[in-house]
């Protein structure tokens, strides 16, 4: 016994002790790396096999002995440890090294993959969110952000700790049908969409080998048909305070524009009694012109103007963005002073909504519910559906095809006509009273 230190084995070659470089080759066996040890004067030692290129058992003082495969590539030298014996067998650290000899000598780099692979395994989900997260922010639309910071930071929570290469198809499929059952199958659509968008960017920037979100099946999904009654748009309108979100809600509900479109409005765009969105701003691509009635415009008067900032809404050099927050605030309020909860809607069922009382009102299933005083405000106001379509800046029915191509006209009077006798009507509705615009039909 040496107390600790190691004595000099039987199997120990004297005329291997000198440099690395002068080293020869050994027979690894298990007898040989069960009771080899360190040369003399050697404080760690490699071994090399005689039969397989690059594989060896390294030994150093601490008493330490591992299985390494050893290649160069170019004039580097690169090392991969295999494992220890005896948790490792020879023979099974001689397969694992053969494979890494075969990847080698076919111009791979193993070491220098696995250090990759270590480098992936070591990185969370929540960490690469974070830094997909801080890039969205720049490129996103601001009212498309916090919807996605919300599908990845709050939905998708149960992957935060999860190494981002370890996450599968199954984890998603989670993920989603919670989201769907505790939010809705549109939430859990638009959750998945996120989920998606997030692994297509790690799979180009992390070196991800695929997007797990693949193969995951989506919700069905109709298109939202959400009118708001008489009723539901008085108690909105009635509700809302006297802040930045409120005069977006009653500008969308007075021009039937976008939630970003009137969001994200600035000085600029506002010439005289008309908003020009350019087409960098409207979802067609397409230069909008929306006529403002007096009511919007009063809205817009009382706003403050900045010399630093353009944008209308928002804080410092960003557009309005606290769209849940507000809302959640607003569905309080409503509750408050109607003792009950307003069925879930968005801001953009008032643009909906809009299109159907300017045209030809309410449906009937929807109209034969109301009061009698309410189916006066819901009968609809007639405007032809051309004028309709250019008021939402839609491209289709009549500006589709062929017309489109020559019927250039903006329909601009008809636009103020209609969005007038509209903010004349929205006034009577909220307000509970008789509207000074004939309606269509139906005894309204």
């Amino acid at each position: 016994m040496d107390g600790g230190c190691h004595m000099k084995s039987a199997h120990v070659l004297p005329s291997e002790a000198g440099t690395e470089g002068k080293r020869r080759s050994v027979k690894l066996t298990v007898d040989f790396v069960r009771t080899v040890g360190l040369p003399d004067g050697k404080t760690d030692y490699t071994y090399f096999d005689d039969k397989l290129k690059g594989f060896g058992l390294r030994l150093r003082d601490s008493g330490s002995r591992v299985f390494i495969f050893q290649y160069n590539i170019g004039k580097i030298t690169r090392r991969i440890v295999i494992g220890s014996p005896p948790a490792i067998g020879v023979a099974q650290a001689r397969e694992a090294a053969q494979r890494y000899y075969l990847r080698a000598k076919s111009g791979d780099d193993p070491a220098g993959d696995k250090a990759i692979t270590k480098k992936q395994a070591a990185e969370t989900f929540k960490a690469a969110v974070a830094e997909y997260l801080e890039l969205a922010r720049k490129t996103l639309r601001p009212r498309t952000y916090p919807d996605i910071e919300r599908h990845l930071l709050k939905f998708a929570k149960p992957l935060h700790e999860l190494p981002l290469v370890k996450i599968g198809r199954t984890d998603i499929r989670s993920i989603v049908s919670s989201v769907s059952k505790n939010s809705g199958e549109v939430t859990g659509n638009r959750c998945r969409a996120s989920l998606s968008a997030f692994f297509a960017w790690a799979v180009a920037e992390k070196d991800l080998d695929g997007n797990p979100v693949i193969g995951v099946r989506r919700n069905p999904e109709k298109s939202r048909e959400r009118v708001l009654l008489p009723a539901e748009l008085r108690a909105i309108w009635n509700a809302l305070g006297d802040d930045d979100y409120a005069d977006i809600i009653k500008l969308l509900a007075l021009t039937g524009c976008r939630a970003a479109e009137i969001s994200g409005l600035r000085w600029s765009e506002i010439q005289g009694d008309v908003i020009i969105l350019p087409g960098t701003r409207t979802k067609n691509h397409r230069d909008h012109v929306i006529p403002l009635s007096a009511p919007a415009s009063t809205i817009l008067a009382k706003r403050q103007k900045r010399d630093d900032r353009d944008l209308i809404f928002g804080r410092g050099q960003q557009a309005f963005s606290g769209w849940s927050k507000c809302k959640e605030r607003l569905d309080a309020a409503i509750k408050e002073a109607t003792g009950k909860v307003l069925p879930h809607w968005t801001p953009h069922d008032l643009r909906r909504s809009f299109a159907t009382y300017v045209g030809g009102g309410l449906p009937e299933h929807l109209f034969e519910t109301l009061n009698a005083r309410d189916k006066k405000l819901a009968g609809g106001l007639g405007i032809a559906p051309h004028v309709i379509e250019a008021a939402l800046n839609h491209v289709s029915g009549h500006k589709s095809g062929v017309a489109g191509t020559y019927n250039r006209s903006t329909y601009a009077a008809e636009k103020r006509q209609a969005l007038e006798r509209w903010a004349e009507h929205l006034a009577a509705i909220v307000e509970g009273r008789d509207s000074n615009v004939m309606s269509l039909r139906r005894g309204a």
